[in-house]
């Protein structure tokens, strides 16, 4: 008897297996990234799914690196990182070549990123990410060019404006309220942001609880502010001095412009934070508004100063990310993925042996002019061949014979109606592409 330990047929915890039709649906959900990036004329980018674990820590936050990050020791006792996000190498493969790469750059990747987290719905520990980002472009024309695009690919998979919002703040606003306006250390101030970040995951009264922490005596008031309705509430709110801030007329004008461009639904959102600490301007997330998957599908921001840990000038960045798991949750919540495509376009049965080798060259012939061809390999009866094509959803089918050997008159058959017509080699690829 064999006592050895038998091996699960399960994947690792956290990632998935893509059958083919799964397959299907990531190359769909791919297909609309690509086209959509490179209709605004981005160029496609990749690296190595290894970094530097350094790289994180410098930049991501220690919550990254320590909770989330797969990293290990290699046999040159280095840290190393399996990436849990792009940002940070892409702004590493700039700075290695700043002074060669002509800006602006518009760059785009859908890498898979790995995060050691515990898998819910839309969140799992590995997944492919849409990565697109435009550096060297100080104004917020950036800012607007990508918003633009996020608006473009949600419309591509068919999303309708009104079942989605882009969500939009200003880390320069949120810097201005905590350092400057509530006078917080910069160790409050940071405590503070990541309970901002958690707001819509916290109970009302563990937030405020935790800004009271920090907050003290001025909690109400800042309650207030952050529970503004709107923008312009948010706006009446602050200083009169503040009312002209740098990042409050970034707000305005990336609104205006977008409206211009018939992306009419942008909210302000005064609460909006993104995890990660390299942002340094406007941040966004487009918000499924579905009641019942009301969460972020994807969201990104401006990080000008991310180049510093490379010792090299600053370049101005805006980026955002896209995960495949969220979007595919999202496109079935709404009935928009797509049916599963047959693997080709007609199935060759073969009745004997001897009509074997002018079947293949039949099916060489109708690849070469375009048609996928799967030819049958089992030498089964030809009720099972065609029972197999069927299973395979594959509606068009050939049978060669003897008959079709010698006259070249073959008949074309239609699974789904059962219609057959007579064809030749010349004319067999008109009837399969009707």
């Amino acid at each position: 008897m064999n006592n050895a330990r038998k091996i699960s047929t399960e994947p690792y915890k956290g990632v998935r297996d893509f059958y083919p039709e799964d397959m299907a649906i990531q190359n769909y959900i791919f297909s609309i990234m690509k086209k959509i990036s490179e209709s605004f004329g981005y160029s496609e980018y990749n690296a190595s799914v290894l970094e530097n674990a350094d790289l994180y820590r410098a930049k991501s936050g220690e919550e990254i690196v320590n909770e989330q990050t797969y990293t290990f020791k290699d046999k040159g006792d280095r840290d190393v990182s399996l990436r849990p996000e792009m940002t940070p190498t892409v702004a590493r493969m700039i700075a290695a070549k700043t002074r060669e790469l002509p800006l602006p750059l518009r760059w785009y990747s859908i890498p898979n990123l790995f995060r050691y987290e515990k898998p819910q719905k839309g969140r799992l520990r590995e997944h492919w990410q849409l990565n697109v980002d435009i550096f060297g472009v100080k104004s917020i024309d950036a800012e607007v060019e990508l918003l633009q695009m996020a608006s473009s690919i949600m419309r591509a998979f068919g999303v309708k404006d009104s079942n989605f919002e882009i969500r939009i703040n200003n880390r320069k606003i949120i810097n201005y309220i905590l350092n400057e306006l509530f006078q917080l250390s910069e160790e409050s101030a940071h405590k503070v942001s990541r309970l901002l970040d958690k707001k819509e995951k916290v109970e009302a009264k563990d937030f405020e609880e935790g800004l009271r922490e920090n907050l003290q005596d001025k909690t109400k008031e800042f309650l207030t502010l952050m529970n503004s309705k709107n923008f312009d509430e948010f706006v009446f709110g602050l200083p009169k001095s503040a009312q002209a801030h740098e990042g409050i007329l970034e707000i305005k004008e990336v609104t205006e412009k977008l409206e211009k461009l018939g992306v009419t639904n942008v909210v302000f959102t005064q609460t909006l934070m993104r995890g990660f600490d390299y942002y340094t301007g406007l941040v966004f997330e487009v918000f499924d508004t579905k009641p019942e998957n009301r969460r972020s599908v994807f969201g990104g921001g401006r990080y000008d100063d991310l180049m510093d840990i490379f010792d090299r000038e600053k370049v101005p960045a805006v980026g955002f990310g896209m995960g495949d798991v969220v979007i595919k949750d999202m496109l079935e919540t709404y009935g928009l993925l797509p049916m599963t495509k047959s693997p080709a376009d007609l199935y060759v049965c073969v009745a004997n042996k001897d009509a074997r080798g002018y079947a293949e060259d039949l099916a060489q012939k109708l690849r070469e002019k375009g048609l996928r061809v799967t030819i049958d390999l089992t030498n089964k009866k030809i009720g099972d061949q065609i029972k197999c094509a069927d299973k395979n959803k594959i509606k068009k089918i050939v049978c060669i014979g003897q008959d079709e050997v010698k006259t070249g008159k073959i008949k074309v058959k239609n699974l789904l109606s059962g219609e057959e017509k007579e064809a030749t080699e010349d004319t067999i690829i008109d009837l399969v592409n009707e």
